[in-house]
């Protein structure tokens, strides 16, 4: 089930970073931590650093749904990190912090984005191949903890208008 009409994605603040990291450290991600998600925030990659809250999600601990952190150079978008809470999982929630963030890239002019993911995880394989993604190549042990290869994924953008 969709929850668009409920989602709001904003730029991400210095008062975002402690549930994101909460969300990085319970997704299996690659840790970044406090202090890099706080430098990239100080950068000028912070307009391409959003998060996704559901309305009428209880304000409590939990504030935030998900989070998407890029950046820009060489001509390309590089996604850095995609995350979604578990509660909110396959709800559209990734779908829309992508699409937001491919969108900005378009904005910005830039020919193509690319991400690394891992290679077991099929349901980020998934989600990517829906918004146009293609693999690439493979990064033979490219992560830790647990080792394993990362798939390289390109899409092509189309400059928007």
């Amino acid at each position: 089930m969709s929850i668009e009409s409920e989602l709001s994605i904003t730029r991400m603040t210095e008062h975002d970073l402690l549930e994101v990291v909460e969300i990085e450290e319970t997704s299996g991600l690659s840790r970044w931590g406090w202090a890099a998600y706080y430098a990239e925030l100080q950068g000028n990659n912070s307009h391409l650093m959003l998060v996704a809250r559901v309305a009428g999600a209880q304000r409590s601990a939990e504030n935030l749904a998900g989070y998407i952190v890029a950046r820009l150079g060489a001509d390309e978008l590089h996604i850095n990190n995609v995350a979604v809470r578990e509660a909110y999982r396959r709800r559209g929630i990734g779908r829309e912090l992508l699409n937001s963030i491919l969108a900005e890239g378009k904005r910005s002019g830039v020919p193509i984005a690319f991400l690394e993911l891992r290679a077991g995880n099929d349901a980020a394989l998934a989600l990517y191949e829906e918004c146009g993604f293609r693999v690439t190549a493979r990064r033979s042990k490219y992560y830790s903890e647990p080792v394993e290869d990362a798939l390289v994924m390109i899409v092509q953008l189309k400059r928007e208008a």
